[in-house]
């Protein structure tokens, strides 16, 4: 095995499998198929590394490589840094932000304070090129989104919609801290709902991980506002640091670590942040929450993403109830599953103030569930703009003291008094009357009606499956990766940092994890922002017809070649989707045939809706006493 010198760049056989939009069977087959393919450099047996050079040289002569960008030939430099992506991620920071602001320094743990500029190399006049491309900031989020993509696992980010509505709730901040603010996200929210450029914000930040301290101070130093010395990122375990003398802030953003239990309980039984009551074992979550309030001046506004077993574990009732009582726990928003990690779980904000001043006659608790009007089937993005609409206005009348109206299943007050029950359970959907309950007989009529309507229409849409062919259909395919780098399409991925991917009519949109399929963008979903883990494909339209390459992305043979592991959890790689080479011409039929299934799909979905509707009226009335059997 050669060794290549210090500057060459090493990738990996995935690395290869990525720059060629192929699957790594692919790779393992060029490497016994042709006895020209580039020589191991370094690496094991079992995973070798290879000289990206050699790499991108032998794809370009065997016509499987056109050019790879300058971001991906920069992103394959950090990740195959022999101290390891996250090291030369943060050298690169580091770089950037010299090459951003001369003589600038990011403030934060480990953030190389008075480094000396770095030798230039192939690797930093790549940086330098892409820097100059896209701007500093704009090239430090897209390597650390490269970075966070390629370990999933090994981090829980929160998504940029979800980050922007805590941001919303805290409201106007010249002081914020996130506690536990991995790579800043929350951070970088509270910069993006700051009331102006010129607004001085002091973000504060609680990181027990070193390396991911080192990246946030560099993430926000480099957005260039707030200046460096208003970025203060601390490399420690927040719930182990006391906050001693520290100043109070007006606003702490976090989202916690979930299901945590070494998380200090038996060091910490007299620790003075516990006001409303020591945490059990098992209610980490509850510990983040005093931590919090611990933190704020009076009057200051804690937003925190919590699991929804927090509102309803009898190990915390006690904690929750005083709570209440002292008018610290202000509100619960309960948002759809899929809306941030872990996505199978509807996960809730809770809105919390700073006792300050007397407490009012009636004290009561905002309780909101959008969850309930938009369930997650991985079919489609989420309404964002909608939902921050819901959320914000129903949380403004609450604070302002005005009167929040009430909407089924949605939004709704209930007094304290109402809910120091033996459980204390704050889950919104216990206290909010159902939504669509139709318990009326006009309402159940109106229903009935609808239904009858809907599976008519759903009977007419039922397309038909075609002739077959006396031999299966035979064609020459292509990937979506070898799509993109023709120019065919764009691939874009939801939730990524930089500029939001934002829906047009005629995209192609397709979740990358669960059981989500690809969906074509309609008028009216079109101007949507498109979040984790949804990915967008943009198609030309002379070479492409959206509903043809939405359909063959939809095949279950497809979908699972793709995948990166053989179970029902598995997660696609986009570019890995395979589409037949046919002329638009010819494509037009399959994506007007596919056109038609989805319209029967949707249809479907309605009637079984209007259903459960129904026989939940029904239900409901005949319980109530608003309806009698027949006869």
């Amino acid at each position: 095995m050669s060794q290549s010198p210090p500057d060459v760049p090493e990738v990996t056989a995935a690395g290869i499998a990525r720059l060629a939009g192929v699957g790594r069977a692919a790779v393992s087959n060029w490497r016994r198929r042709y006895p020209h393919f580039p020589r191991p450099v370094g690496g094991t047996e079992t995973s070798p590394t290879f000289a990206l050079a050699e790499v991108e040289a032998w794809l370009r002569a065997q016509g499987k490589l056109a050019e790879v960008p300058l971001r991906e030939r920069v992103w394959q430099r950090v990740e195959a840094d022999p101290d390891g992506a996250a090291d030369a991620l943060a050298r690169a920071g580091e770089h950037l932000l010299r090459h951003a602001r001369p003589g600038g320094r990011a403030r934060g743990a480990g953030a190389a304070q008075g480094a000396a500029a770095a030798e230039e190399t192939g690797a930093t006049r790549e940086l330098d090129a892409l820097a100059e491309e896209s701007g500093a900031a704009d090239a430090f989020a897209f390597l650390l989104a490269r970075h966070f993509d390629a370990n999933p696992r090994a981090h829980t980010l929160t998504p940029p919609p979800v980050a922007d509505l805590m941001a919303a709730l805290a409201g106007p901040a010249t002081t914020v801290l996130d506690p536990a603010c991995g790579s800043g996200e929350l951070l970088a929210a509270a910069l993006r709902a700051a009331p102006g450029a010129d607004a001085a914000v002091e973000l504060y930040g609680q990181e027990s991980d070193p390396a991911l301290a080192r990246l946030a101070a560099l993430r926000l130093t480099l957005c260039g506002t707030p200046p460096p010395s208003a970025v203060h990122i601390r490399d420690e375990d927040a719930l182990r640091t006391p906050p001693g003398e520290a100043p109070g802030v007006d606003a702490v953003l976090c989202h916690p670590p979930f299901n945590e239990r070494n998380w200090g309980h038996d060091e910490l039984v007299y620790d003075p942040r516990w006001e409303y009551g020591l945490p059990a074992r098992t209610e980490s979550e509850l510990a983040w929450v005093q931590h919090a309030l611990a933190r704020l001046r009076p009057g200051g506004t804690a937003v925190l993403l919590m699991p929804p077993a927090a509102a309803s574990r009898r190990t915390g009732r006690r904690v929750r109830a005083a709570l209440l009582r002292r008018g610290a726990l202000r509100a619960v928003v309960a948002l759809p599953a899929g809306a941030a990690p872990p996505h199978s779980l509807p996960l809730h904000l809770w809105v919390l103030r700073s006792p300050g001043g007397p407490a009012p006659a009636d004290p009561r608790l905002l309780l909101v569930d959008v969850g309930t009007r938009h369930r997650a089937t991985g079919r489609e993005p989420l309404p964002w703009d909608e939902l921050h609409a819901t959320v914000r206005t129903a949380w403004r009348a609450f604070d302002a003291g005005r009167a929040v109206p009430e909407e089924p299943g949605v939004c709704g007050t209930r007094s304290v008094i109402d809910l120091l029950d033996d459980d204390v359970d704050l889950a919104p959907a216990r206290h909010l009357p159902p939504v669509g309950a139709a318990a009326d007989a006009q309402g159940l009529a109106d229903v009935g009606g609808e239904l009858e309507r809907t599976l008519r229409r759903t009977l007419e849409l039922a397309p038909a499956p075609g002739p077959v062919p006396d031999a299966g259909t035979r064609w020459t395919l292509t990937t979506v990766g070898e799509l993109a780098r023709g120019g065919a399409v764009e691939v874009r991925a939801g939730g990524a940092e930089g500029e939001p991917v934002v829906t047009r009519e005629g995209d192609v949109v397709i979740p990358v994890q669960g059981r989500g399929a690809a969906f074509v963008v309609e008028p009216d979903r079109a101007g949507e922002t498109l979040a984790k883990p949804l990915y967008l494909l943009r198609p030309e339209p002379a070479a492409l017809d959206p509903w043809f390459l939405a359909g063959f992305l939809r095949s279950t043979a497809n979908t699972r070649q793709a995948s990166s592991y053989a179970s029902t959890a598995s997660r696609l790689d986009v570019r890995r989707l395979r589409v037949p080479r046919l002329p638009l011409e010819a494509q037009r039929p399959y994506g007007e045939h596919f056109r038609r299934l989805a319209a029967f799909e949707t249809a479907l979905r309605l009637a079984g809706e209007l259903g459960e509707r129904l026989v939940q009226g029904l239900y409901d009335a005949l319980a109530e006493g608003t309806a009698q059997p027949p006869g």
